[in-house]
């Protein structure tokens, strides 16, 4: 078995914005990646539950391994003290999914939503991309992504809500949203 391909440069992607598709992109990626060989690390933040890409993720078995940090509550206001602690839980796993060289793709879903809230502090995830081996890429997603960010990253999409169905009272259907 010859050795996994591994991306020359590790870039940093960012997806933001109001519009629908962050995550979904993310999750493209990912599974573009795996098909190619590339191991996939996937944190998603704030989240829990049985969401029908997981269903989809777990097929890949050990290319694409998937943590949740999150109590599958909407998070409003001042977050919990257990949505503190299971943040904080996931950035220390991120970092190590980062620096651990077993891994070439880390989805850190969310991200930014963690950042908003004041779960995390910027400075905890730029310390993170900061020690980035040269040959991990990192995807990072959520609202309301901080100006430094924007700036650290090498790719920034901006997805913006043009027209939404939810809009006319659609509610989320399993395999489309969730």
């Amino acid at each position: 078995m010859g050795k996994r391909p591994r991306p020359q440069k590790g870039f940093v992607h960012l997806y933001t914005g109001n519009g629908k598709g962050k995550t979904t992109a993310a999750l493209g990626l990912a599974l573009r990646a795996a098909g190619a060989g590339l191991r996939v690390y996937i944190a998603q933040f704030l989240k829990k539950g049985d969401f029908s890409e997981l269903t989809a993720l777990r097929k890949f078995g050990k290319a694409i391994t998937i943590r949740q940090f999150g109590t599958g509550k909407f998070v409003t206001g001042t977050p919990s003290e257990t949505i503190r602690l299971m943040t904080l839980e996931g950035i220390k796993a991120a970092k190590a999914a980062v620096c651990n060289g077993k891994f070439d793709i880390v989805v850190l879903d969310e991200i930014c939503c963690a950042i908003d809230l004041k779960i995390i502090q910027l400075n905890q995830l730029l310390n993170v991309l900061l020690e980035k081996p040269g040959g991990v890429e990192i995807i990072l997603t959520g609202r309301n992504a901080p100006r430094k960010l924007i700036a650290m990253a090498d790719l920034v999409t901006e997805m913006r809500v043009v027209k939404h169905y939810f809009d006319c009272g659609v509610k989320a259907r399993k395999g489309i949203e969730y």
